[in-house]
């Protein structure tokens, strides 16, 4: 079958018209893989910014990079704006980089990666720029400080961007009770910050460290620091420290006085009872120390130390008493000689019983000068011996006489039975006697 001229032309007319529906589509779907992808970029002012464009499927299609303010700044390997810190890293079908040194403030901003395409596509990137506080300065500051006194210190940073931190501290620990403030700078970028930490000077601050610490994300974790030592003068502080608890007659006392101040106090002062020391002799003051030997009644009284310094003066008291010396009676057992004697026998042996007791109630003033203190159980056990053996003697005394004296009375019977007279029985009855001290009996 032979086809007309005609009919054939439309039939190639035809297929054109479908091969160029087939291209088109082709093409509308490989431009699809076709997008510049970028990423947000946060750099410290003076550092370096990389800007990166990445296509994944490219047909030798161009990439540019503009600034905010819409300037080329590449276009592919081709540098547009005379910038000198604008520089190329990279440049390929796939990939656009660039860095931009000496970042200022003023470079903070949208960047755009174009790839021209019909119709071009573009990416955003935006540049952040921190701007880096100043170094802390702490204002208000006053050395040295008396104790009493209101301080008012003031740090404060200017330059930050985004508004740093300040932080108080006090030889480590956290003050947070502290004022803040933000002021915009006058380029409407940046901002100063300060804080004000308000507290009265107290004698336990002097020699602490008052620090000022900023924090800002630029800083790298590393903050900035200012610091002052406080310097606090106050009026002294005096205490007195006795070396014996318990002071007894004859015994020596120790009696230190401690003042702490600043500026350290002078030497200090003793006195007693509003006076001088009565006895320098026995009373020798050497420095802060006040040594008293041979203690005695006279001696009880109120001790005054008193410590000054230019700032002040502070005096304190110790009140002295001194105690009876105490003595430890030791028990003394008397076992009496139970034989028949007679009346002068028992005579010598009671007088030699209260010759002994009196020898034991003597007391020696220095027999116990070192002890310290009364032990009461030592004294209960002592007078319950005492008592044991008192009542035993007088027990075994009571029942000698009472044996004794029936043997007196016989003897004097028996004398008088064969007298005459009176001074026959007399005679009588003393011969009785020495024949009952050569008859002598035992009771055991």
């Amino acid at each position: 079958m032979r086809l007309k001229p005609g009919a054939l032309l439309r039939f190639y007319s035809l297929c054109g018209i479908l091969i160029q529906v087939a291209a088109t589509k082709n093409k509308a779907r490989g431009s699809q893989g076709q997008f510049p992808l970028t990423q947000n970029v946060t750099v410290v002012e003076g550092g370096t910014a990389n800007l990166t464009c990445r296509v994944d499927q490219n047909d030798n299609t161009s990439l540019q990079w503009s600034n905010p303010a819409q300037q080329t700044l590449y276009f592919d390997d081709k540098k547009a704006l005379r910038d000198n810190r604008i520089e190329l890293v990279r440049a390929s079908w796939h990939e656009l980089s660039i860095s931009v040194s000496d970042v200022s403030l003023s470079d903070e901003g949208q960047y755009t990666c174009s790839l021209f395409t019909m119709p071009v596509k573009t990416s955003k990137a935006f540049l952040t720029v921190l701007g880096v506080p100043e170094k802390p300065q702490i204002t208000g500051f006053t050395s040295p400080v008396m104790e009493g006194e209101r301080m008012q210190l003031t740090c404060k940073t200017s330059g930050s961007k985004p508004a740093a931190d300040i932080r108080w501290f006090k030889n480590d620990k956290e003050v947070k009770d502290v004022k803040y403030l933000k002021e915009e700078d006058a380029n409407r970028k940046t901002f100063t910050v300060s804080s004000t930490m308000d507290f009265l000077a107290d004698r336990n601050d002097d020699g602490a460290v008052i620090s000022c610490r900023v924090d800002h994300e630029s800083l790298n974790s590393t903050p900035q620091i200012a610091m002052q030592v406080l310097e606090i003068h106050y009026t002294p502080l005096v205490k007195i420290i006795s070396s014996n608890s318990w002071p007894e007659e004859g015994q020596s006392i120790i009696l230190t006085c401690e003042s702490k101040g600043k500026p350290v106090p002078e030497p200090v002062l003793w006195t007693k009872d509003g006076g001088e020391l009565p006895d320098p002799e026995r009373m020798v003051v050497n420095g802060r120390v006040l040594s008293i030997s041979f203690l005695n009644k006279t001696d009880n009284g109120t001790y005054r130390c008193e410590a000054k310094n230019p700032i002040g003066r502070n005096s304190t008291e110790y009140v002295l008493i001194v105690h009876d010396v105490f003595n430890t009676l030791l028990p003394t057992t008397v076992i009496p000689s139970l034989t028949t004697a007679t009346v002068t026998t028992t005579v010598a042996l009671t007088a030699s019983t209260t010759t002994s007791a009196t020898a034991i109630s003597t007391r020696d003033p220095n027999a116990l000068a070192g002890q310290t203190g009364p032990d009461h159980a030592l004294i209960g056990g002592i007078v319950a011996v005492v008592v044991f053996v008192t009542l035993c003697s007088i027990i075994l005394l009571g029942r000698y006489l009472a044996r004794h004296k029936g043997t007196y009375l016989t003897n004097e019977a028996k004398g008088a039975e064969d007298a005459p007279d009176a001074d026959t029985a007399i005679i009588n009855a003393e011969g009785s006697q020495v024949n009952a001290e050569e008859k002598k009996e035992y009771f055991i």
